[in-house]
């Protein structure tokens, strides 16, 4: 076979081209990605992965080594969640399939038990947004609940006060992505069961880390919030996350089987062989699956708690640098393995420090955290906006930086107010966008749009907190076309 190009050469763009990335490694990224800090964890995922190449996690009947891993890393997640004899778990390609797959699955046994019309889901409004994603492709009704701006929690009384006939699912977090507070699933979950209403907690992203949190340790828990909680039917948790495997890996557990089998697909009415999916994926690639059981299997319970003790550690100690800091505040009373800072309205406005103009300093002095945009909720309350911080086991190695860097950046930026989007929208994108439809618009005036206020190529890469003004201040679904078009037109060059 001739080769077109050298494979050295080949490798070595792919080399070039990473080079413009975010570091992955190091813990210099305080978003996005899970680094344990041991690189031989690294090398036994991307060994395992080889070894699973070829592999279709299509078929486990063909290929019994799917069966078997997959197996085994369910039990080692309903260990670790307090699920019984009575949960059952499927592997999926991550945590948004993950959740999609809860929605039909209660959508479908809602209709099951007589339900006719259009279901509720309810949830608060820092639930993850792949449930909004799940409500459009699968004709369910959101039900959106405010949250306290001060905790990010919501009213259990609210919640339970939504209960009725046509809701198919309550959907609680642990922790939410905005705030890292445990949604009130212990006080919810019990009402909700007595009224025949599902409840699933999104433990997607700090699952696999609260599950191994020491309860004396800074962030742990104050309360059960997994399958020991009456209630709770099912759960979502990612292995691609702080189970530290490659994406994309996470489980979705199910109590009781007849209930489960509402998330698999079958049909035998097409001449082709019979098809049955567990999740969303036909063919799909059991890869990342094998690098999550093979880094469960060599770290075990202890080697997952050392880890956890790391984070921990390092998240009372940041917790207590940015709590330090004039100007800012952490938001409500988080647990691990997250924090979000906000401004502190209570110091006068020259020492107040806004979290998007800290954020963007904070990549100038070598770290990149996330930024999170002011939200209106359904009472009228406004949610701050903020900057969010995720913590893994590598932090530890680089929080004296961390500490200095977050300070220096608040000095860089304090006294700089907060953005108004109102201004920027009118001033850079015209009065006709300022009065802009509720509606999406086509791809080149999206395109035109965002080309005027700077935004098209490598200067999206700059400063964010304009973007983030402008994402406060316009209609959210002509934001959606432009953050799309903004995407698309980088793909498409």
């Amino acid at each position: 076979m001739t080769w077109k190009t050298a494979p050295e050469e080949v490798l070595g763009r792919l080399e070039r081209l990473r080079q413009e990335d975010a570091p992955a490694h190091g813990g210099r990224m305080l978003a996005y990605v899970y680094d344990s800090g041991d690189p031989r964890i690294d090398a036994l995922a991307a060994e395992a992965i080889r070894r699973m190449q070829p592999v279709n996690g299509l078929d486990p009947t063909t290929f019994r080594s799917v069966a078997v891993i997959e197996r085994e890393v369910v039990a080692f997640s309903k260990r670790l969640f307090h699920g019984g004899d009575d949960v059952v778990g499927t592997a999926t390609t991550g945590g948004t399939e993950s959740c999609l797959l809860a929605v039909k699955t209660a959508r479908d046994a809602w209709r099951a038990a007589g339900g006719s019309g259009t279901p509720r889901v309810i949830m608060p409004i820092t639930a993850h947004a792949a449930f909004r994603k799940a409500a459009a492709l699968l004709d369910v009704t959101l039900d959106i609940v405010s949250v306290d701006p001060g905790t990010g929690r919501p009213d259990p009384d609210d919640l339970v006060s939504r209960l009725g006939q046509d809701a198919a699912l309550v959907v609680l977090s642990a922790p939410c992505y905005p705030f890292s507070c445990i949604d009130p699933i212990a006080e919810v979950a019990p009402h909700a069961a007595q009224l025949g209403v599902p409840v699933h907690v999104d433990a997607c992203l700090g699952g696999f880390a609260l599950g191994f949190w020491d309860r004396d340790e800074p962030g742990a828990p104050s309360g059960p919030w997994d399958f020991g909680v009456r209630g709770v039917t099912s759960l979502s948790a990612d292995l691609h996350k702080y189970g530290y495997a490659p994406k994309g890996v996470s489980v979705l557990l199910q109590r009781g089987r007849d209930r489960q089998r509402h998330q698999w697909f079958a049909t035998s009415t097409w001449p082709g062989y019979p098809v049955v999916n567990s999740t969303l994926l036909g063919s799909k690639s059991a890869a990342p699956l094998a690098a999550a059981w093979a880094i469960i299997s060599v770290l075990g319970p202890e080697g997952f708690r050392e880890l956890t003790t790391s984070i921990a550690t390092s998240w009372g100690r940041l917790r207590q640098t940015l709590e330090r800091i004039e100007g800012l505040q952490v938001v409500g009373d988080p647990v691990g393995p997250m924090l979000s800072v906000a401004t502190d309205p209570d110091v006068p406005e020259a020492d107040r420090v806004d979290p998007h103009h800290w954020a963007d300093a904070m990549r100038r002095h070598g770290f990149i955290v996330q930024h999170q945009p002011r939200c209106p909720q359904p009472d009228g309350s406004i949610l701050p906006a903020t900057a969010h911080v995720t913590i893994t086991p590598v932090t530890k190695r680089v929080a004296g930086d961390f500490e200095r860097a977050a300070r220096a950046a608040a000095d860089d930026v304090r006294g700089m107010p907060h953005l108004d989007g109102a201004a920027l929208a009118a001033d850079l994108l015209g009065e006709a966008a300022r009065h802009a439809p509720s509606r999406r618009v086509d791809a080149d005036t999206a395109a035109a749009m965002i080309q005027r206020v700077g935004l098209s190529g490598d200067a999206a890469l700059g400063d964010m907190a304009p973007v983030l003004a402008l994402v406060e201040a316009l209609p959210p679904k002509l934001v959606g076309s432009l953050v799309i078009e903004l995407l698309a037109r980088r793909i498409e060059g």
